[in-house]
C-alpha cells in the first residue's frame, strides 16, 4: 500500500468517525477495511479483530466476522496471547508459525487447534492509558510477509488517529451522560425534599436528612428513595431542563 492509499485510508476512516453514531460501528468498518486490504484477494485466508485494553479490562470490541470474533477472544481467558501483549506494551508482535512459539504455551495450543498458523498484532497510539491491537490471524504458516507487515504498520497509523478520536468522542458523551443522569437526579432528590417538607412541615436540611436515613435503612439509592416519594405524590414523572 503506498502513500497515496494509506492517505486516503486515513480519510475514509475518520469519515467514518464523523458517520457513525457509536464507536462499535467504526471499528466493525475498521476491520473489514483491514481484511480486504491485507487478504492478498482471498477475504477467507484472514481474519481480523480489534483488541481494546480500558480501565484494566480487555476485550474484543470489533471484528470482521464472527469467527474472528471467537479467535479474538481465546486470549482473554487464559490471560495470554500476542494481541494483549501488543495492546498492553505497544509494540508490535510477529507470530510467523503458531508451532514453535512459546511465549504463550496455553493459547498457542487452542489457536493451533483451531487452525490458524500465524498472527500479526499491530498496536494503534493511544493516550490517556487506553491500549488497543489489530489482529490479524492467517490459516497460513508464514501468512505475513515484510510488505504485509508494513502495510498492517502504516494502516495502523493511519487509523490510530480516527480510532484515538473516535475514544475521546464515546469517552466525552459518557461524562455528559453521567453528568446529565447526576442533575436529572438531584432535580428528584430537591422535589422529594419538598414533598417531605409540606407533609412534615420541617425544614429543608430535616427533609433531606429524613430522606437520608429511609436510604440507610433500607439500603436503597437516594435517588431511588426520592423518585418513590415524588411517585407517591404525582403519577407523572419529575421533569428536568436538562435533556438534550
Amino acid at each position: 500500500m503506498d502513500s497515496d492509499q494509506l492517505t486516503s485510508l486515513g480519510e475514509y476512516l475518520y469519515g467514518k468517525v464523523l458517520d457513525t453514531e457509536q464507536i462499535e460501528g467504526f471499528l466493525n468498518a475498521l476491520t473489514h477495511v483491514a481484511v480486504q486490504e491485507l487478504s492478498g484477494g482471498d477475504p477467507g485466508r484472514v481474519l481480523c479483530g480489534i483488541t481494546m485494553v480500558r480501565r484494566h479490562r480487555a476485550g474484543t470490541v470489533a471484528s470482521s466476522s464472527l469467527e474472528a470474533q471467537e479467535v479474538d477472544e481465546v486470549q482473554y481467558g487464559l490471560g495470554e496471547g500476542p494481541c494483549l501483549t501488543a495492546a498492553r506494551d505497544r509494540g508490535l508482535v510477529l507470530v510467523p508459525d503458531l508451532r514453535v512459539e512459546h511465549r504463550w504455551p496455553r493459547y498457542v495450543g487452542h489457536m493451533v487447534s483451531r487452525g490458524i498458523g500465524s498472527v500479526l498484532a499491530v498496536p494503534f497510539d493511544l493516550q490517556d492509558g487506553d491500549g488497543a491491537a489489530l489482529n490479524l490471524y492467517s490459516r497460513q504458516v508464514h501468512g505475513f510477509d515484510p510488505r504485509q507487515v508494513e502495510a498492517a504498520r502504516g494502516y495502523a497509523d493511519q487509523a490510530s488517529t480516527a480510532l484515538a478520536l473516535a475514544l475521546q468522542v464515546a469517552r466525552h458523551r459518557e461524562e455528559a451522560e453521567q453528568l446529565l443522569e447526576a442533575m436529572k437526579a438531584r432535580t428528584t432528590i430537591d422535589l422529594a425534599v419538598g414533598i417531605v417538607m409540606g407533609q412534615n412541615r420541617c425544614s429543608q436540611q430535616e427533609a433531606f436528612g429524613i430522606l437520608r436515613a429511609a436510604s440507610n435503612s433500607r439500603n436503597i439509592k437516594l435517588r431511588d428513595v426520592a423518585a418513590a416519594v415524588v411517585g407517591s405524590a404525582t403519577p407523572e414523572a419529575p421533569a428536568t431542563h436538562f435533556d438534550r
